[in-house]
């Protein structure tokens, strides 16, 4: 015994690593499966992509002309230093005029949707999504041409940042973002910051500088720049002289970086911060030489952690109570109508915790047959009459196909419970689980403490646990 104890204590001291068991699966994001039932050979290919480099954080700025965007831009890359932050301008991606064009350049509108290469935009912000290098087109404002013989080599980044009047135009493009935000300043500090930078930096008069601002400025900020607005979200007036927004903007996506990609496609999916301490009960319980005292141990340490995260899910009403000093303290009130769901065997493992959380907790069941995994025959069903009235903790430990929550869920909508009132607890979750329950229940939030890899071709979670109910229970052998 003392040696296994010295064992489990190293364990404990030493777990160090990611926050996540699984890398990010690029695969999975492109095209996440339809159903659980996902063929061998798809899910031996997602697991020989575990490889791929994490998605990158794609965020879109926009504004009129001159309205501090690279400002804005400049100070987010400071602010992330970090992390290996790329900026692209649309500005590279204009088209170069041809030799007629070039003649009548004071009647082309560069302001036009038209005058830049989308799809080479496009193109570029799929590519660097997916981890590749891409060689971004330098633009001479002078001669209105690309330079033909030089590119800028941009590398794959944790940040992109996609910089341009124009940049929300077009959906292929908003749609690859993960934030979007909205540059906003007055027009007269606009025109003027305007007239100093195409004087200054680009060799035009000012006559020349305000007869585009009359002819072509203005009416394509009012016809084209002005309703991209509505898709911002992030309004951030004065540009960069608004440090409060830009500081609350890079805290928003550390947060985000810190998230598995599958929290990023699906905002209901909440996984645990990690630490060392719950990295090592992980590494203890996926140990297949682990007793099932230590692994029922450890398991019930880390149902509890879950449990308390998803209680922090629930919605609350302020309250003020008086202290022993006499004093107000202003908190807030539990919420009252709160049940539990076990989805049955496993799910049983996560009753005690609950009951030690919350006192007097109504628990019902639901027992499932997984015959070929499809998860559709409900053999027993024994809920609270009121359930309808009720916040619903539903708990299951792994969450594997989804095949049973689905029908789990799906019958708690039956009997009148809102989607967006259940919140679904588990330890671990594979990806093609969250694809199948997300999908279909938008609303419901899910709760867990680690995401895995994938499934393998026997639909278990990989590296996994193996069966829990069985190992917590101690019907494994």
């Amino acid at each position: 015994m003392p040696e296994e104890t010295n064992s489990i204590d190293y364990v404990m001291e030493k777990a160090s690593g990611p926050h996540f068991s699984g890398l990010r699966l690029d695969g999975l994001l492109s095209s996440p499966p339809s159903s659980s039932t996902a063929s061998p050979s798809h899910r031996s290919a997602s697991a020989s992509e575990s490889n791929a480099p994490k998605q990158p954080f794609v965020i879109g700025v926009s504004g009129g002309t001159a309205s501090g965007k690279t400002t804005v831009c400049d100070m987010i890359i400071q602010q992330l230093h970090d992390h290996r932050v790329v900026l692209v301008n649309q500005d590279s991606f204009y088209r170069g005029l041809t030799a007629e064009e070039s003649k009548r350049v004071h009647e082309y509108n560069f302001d036009h949707p038209d005058a830049f290469d989308t799809e080479q935009l496009l193109d570029c912000v799929q590519k660097m999504r997916s981890g590749h290098s891409y060689q971004v087109p330098i633009y001479d404002f002078k001669s209105h041409r690309r330079c033909s013989d030089s590119f800028r080599q941009v590398n794959a980044s944790d940040v992109i940042i996609l910089e341009g009047i124009l940049v929300f135009h077009d959906q292929r493009v908003r749609n690859l973002m993960n934030m979007k935000i909205f540059v906003d300043t007055d027009a007269d500090v606009r025109l003027a910051r305007r007239i100093r930078r195409d004087t200054v930096e680009r060799g035009r008069d000012i006559n020349s500088v305000l007869e585009q601002y009359a002819k072509f400025v203005k009416p394509a900020f009012d016809d084209f720049v002005l309703p991209s607005k509505k898709y911002a979200d992030v309004i951030i007036p004065r540009g960069g002289d608004n440090h409060v927004a830009i500081d609350l903007i890079v805290q928003h996506i550390h947060t985000k970086l810190g998230q598995h990609d599958l929290c990023k496609i699906y905002p209901n999916v909440h996984v645990i911060q990690s630490t060392f301490q719950i990295r090592g009960m992980h590494t203890l319980i996926r140990d297949k030489e682990i007793s099932k005292h230590d692994f029922v141990f450890y398991s019930d340490r880390l149902i509890r952690l879950v449990l308390e995260h998803g209680l922090g899910h629930l919605p609350f009403t302020e309250k003020q109570v008086v202290t022993p000093t006499g004093s107000v303290y202003t908190g807030v009130d539990f919420c009252k109508k709160l049940c539990g769901v076990s989805i049955v065997r496993s799910g049983e493992s996560m009753e005690n915790a609950l009951r030690a959380c919350c006192k007097g907790i109504k628990i019902g069941k639901l027992l499932i047959h997984r015959d070929g995994d499809n998860g559709k025959q409900l053999i027993y069903e024994k809920l609270p009459k009121d359930i309808s009235e009720r916040h619903v903790l539903l708990l299951d430990p792994v969450l594997a196909t989804g095949n049973s929550a689905n029908q789990a869920i799906e019958l708690l909508i039956q009997k009148g419970v809102p989607e967006s009132h259940i919140i679904f607890l588990n330890l671990i979750s594979a990806p093609e689980g969250i694809h199948c329950v997300c999908k279909r229940f938008p609303s419901l939030k899910i709760v867990t403490s680690e995401i895995d890899v994938a499934l393998n071709e026997e639909f278990r979670v990989i590296p996994g646990m193996g069966e829990f109910g069985d190992r917590y229970f101690g019907t494994d052998d």
